[in-house]
């Protein structure tokens, strides 16, 4: 161990790229000269002001000569200037008015220039009683400085916001000034700023692997070129929201040995035109100083659109933009040793420009995780916190089908907000469920005063798309049923399959058909009504139905025959309007047979209800009993079981409750 901490105190010393400081120096320094001239302008202003309250009123001499002989002035202060001359400053025994600058004035003090001060006027002042003293005269290089000093901090701090507004009080990336439009606002990180590592990410092997390769190719280039290799230019992360392609973009630079970038797609393009391109160029400027590097630039297609779509043919300065990038990444000059890594959620929308070999080489999908990945993530997010013994990943990773890095994250977060609440010591697995329903179904609505016969419908609902779902062969297994308000929603029943599926066939899609309109039809069955509370049913229905004969070609009548319009928004970089690809016949046919699916759906769900007629009733009253049944419950009660008064989770929930300090208090008193 100790060899292996001196080889890494050794790279750390051999390391091309330390962590530079200079800019910090550097603007501490301007700091402190900032507040120095802060300081000194202050100083001189209250100066300014002290000598614009003395008050000193310059006289001729024929005036002072006139004071004088009336015997008026009772002390005074002799200064030798360094012009060979004297100032005489007179203190009068009272009041005197006099015309000063043509206007009538009354004066305690004055001045006044003598030129030569003899034997014989000392005489004149003694015989006056005059109390005269010589004190040394201002220096004149002083008096100077001091007169011309406000001027010299004006200037200075002129100067100094000038250069703030041109960008040069900002370090190098982090410029902010009024004419540092073109500077890219990137952020270079270095290895003590970065904490994640690829140990935190998990449920993304592939994407890792393929990153770690880009890696040792920055670290030792010659084990990949002996062989012919070439460094890839740019990395493209693919994937949908919340699966992680910006944390193994924070992964990369934790690991990597090399300076890394990171930018913002949207901090190229500004108001003004041409500055998108400036801050490529930049940032492309800045990477080449510090190569080799990488430049991580998060949602790309903020700035890749592809070109000349829209409405009005695109935008000038966001395609100015690309344009850039498009040269800087493969143009002319050779970009050796800057990789760039982009993240983006819309591959679709981006420039095929872009996304061509030579510029972007690799594209990683970063996909939602199967059950093993998210078993993985659960592990990353549930390391810090203290879990029950009854807290099983495996049971919560089966129960996630679907669910991204960032839900996993929200629902271990979420059951730990839960478990404070609750005053216990550790999450259990009731808090781990309560959180998964409350991010699938949406929070718990108590306090919505609900009658009691729409109780019961809302019941009878829930139950026929519970029974239809667990009756049908094809169908997921259910995994809760409520009637308690969630979200916008009176009840909630959710089902799950036993493990994800990525290709679904006609018979699963037609039993999930069937189960969706199995509320619908246990309201016509039991009370004979057609209430709005179907309406998300029949939508979710229809939208499948027209997949199955538009996109899936699962018509038998229409054939394997892709229909859909594929009418993209023109918002997105698409064309406005699109040719038409079947006839006014086929649409009517494709009409036809989604229709036709739903209503034979909806038939199976009435047989299916009708000939369990009996469980349809029993379980509803449980439901409206008991507000919440799990999918283990309802298995117990169609075949024909009991349930316990409080459910196996509920109670594990109840005992990891500590005391109070109340309870405690009683406990020790009475021992």
């Amino acid at each position: 161990m100790s060899s292996q901490n001196n080889n890494d105190k050794n790279k750390q010393k051999m390391n091309p790229f330390p962590p530079k400081k200079d800019g910090e120096n550097n603007s501490a320094v301007k700091n402190m000269l900032l507040w120095g001239f802060i300081v000194l302008g202050v100083f001189s202003l209250v100066f300014i002001l002290q000598e614009g309250n003395k008050v000193e009123n310059t006289i001729t001499f024929s005036q002072y000569k006139e004071i004088l002989d009336k015997d008026l002035i009772e002390s005074a202060v002799i200064y030798k200037s360094q012009i060979n001359d004297f100032e005489f400053k007179a203190y009068l025994k009272k009041p005197v008015s006099i015309s000063i600058n043509n206007s009538a004035k009354s004066i305690e003090q004055f001045k006044v220039k003598l030129a030569v001060i003899d034997s014989q006027t000392e005489e004149i002042w003694t015989s006056k009683g005059i109390d005269f003293k010589y004190e040394e005269g201002d220096n004149y290089f002083w008096g100077t400085v001091l007169s011309i000093l406000p001027l010299i901090l004006l200037f200075v701090f002129l100067i100094f916001m000038f250069r703030r507004m041109q960008g040069g009080g900002g370090g190098a990336g982090g410029q902010k000034g009024l004419f540092s439009f073109g500077k890219a606002r990137v952020k270079m990180m270095n290895e003590g700023s970065i904490k994640v590592t690829f140990d935190d990410v998990a449920g993304a092997d592939e994407a890792k692997y393929e990153l770690v390769e880009v890696i040792e190719f920055l670290k030792e280039p010659t084990k990949f070129q002996k062989l012919g290799g070439k460094i890839p230019k740019g990395v493209l992360l693919l994937g949908p929201p919340g699966t992680g392609k910006t944390l193994l973009a924070r992964a990369v630079a934790g690991e990597a040995q090399v300076p890394f970038f990171s930018m913002s797609g949207a901090d190229f393009v500004e108001m003004f035109v041409g500055v998108g391109a400036s801050r490529v160029r930049d940032l492309f400027e800045q990477a080449k100083k510090n190569a080799p590097c990488i430049c991580f630039i998060d949602e790309i297609d903020a700035v890749g659109r592809q070109r000349g779509t829209g409405v009005g043919g695109g935008h000038d300065e966001r395609e100015q933009t690309l344009n850039q990038l498009l040269v800087e990444m493969d143009g002319f000059e050779q970009n050796s040793g800057v990789i760039i890594i982009a993240a983006t959620n819309r591959p679709d929308v981006l420039d095929p420009a872009l996304l061509r070999p030579g510029r972007f080489d690799r594209q990683i999908v970063v996909d939602r995780p199967d059950v093993k990945g998210r078993e993985g993530i659960f592990k990353v997010h549930t390391g810090k916190i203290p879990m029950g013994d009854d807290v099983d990943l495996k049971t919560l990773a089966k129960g996630t089908p679907g669910f991204s890095g960032a839900d996993i994250a929200n629902i271990v977060n979420e059951a730990a907000l839960l478990a404070a609440r609750r005053d216990s010591e550790k999450v259990t697995m009731y808090d781990f469920e309560n959180a998964k329903d409350k991010v699938m179904m949406g929070i718990e609505r108590k306090s919505m005063v609900i009658s009691e016969k729409e109780k019961e419908i809302t019941a009878y609902h829930e139950m026929g798309h519970a029974l239809v779902g667990m009756l049908m062969p094809h169908s997921d297994p259910v995994h809760k049923v409520t009637i308690i308000p969630r979200g916008r929603a009176l009840g909630v029943t959710t089902s799950l399959p036993l493990e994800d599926i990525h290709s679904w066939s006609y018979d699963y899609l037609k039993s999930k058909l069937a189960m969706t309109m199995g509320g619908r039809a246990a309201e016509k069955i039991v009370f004979n009504i057609r209430s709005s509370g179907a309406s998300g049913d029949i939508q979710q229905a229809t939208n499948m139905a027209r997949k199955m004969v538009c996109d899936w070609g699962m018509s038998d009548l229409l054939g394997p025959v892709n229909l859909n319009a594929n009418s993209e928004d023109v918002f997105l970089g698409r064309e406005m309007s699109q040719p038409r690809d079947h006839s006014e016949r086929t649409s009517e046919l494709i009409d036809e047979e989604v229709r036709k699916l739903i209503t034979d759906a909806y038939d199976v769900a009435v047989n299916v209800l009708n000939e369990n007629i009996g469980l349809l009733h029993s379980i509803s009253k449980i439901l409206i009993e008991r507000e919440t049944i799990d999918g283990e419950e309802l298995r117990a009660l169609i075949n024909g079981e009991e349930l316990p008064p409080i459910s196996k989770l509920a109670m594990e929930a109840i005992k990891s409750i500590k005391l109070n300090k109340e309870d405690k208090q009683i406990t020790n008193d009475s021992n």
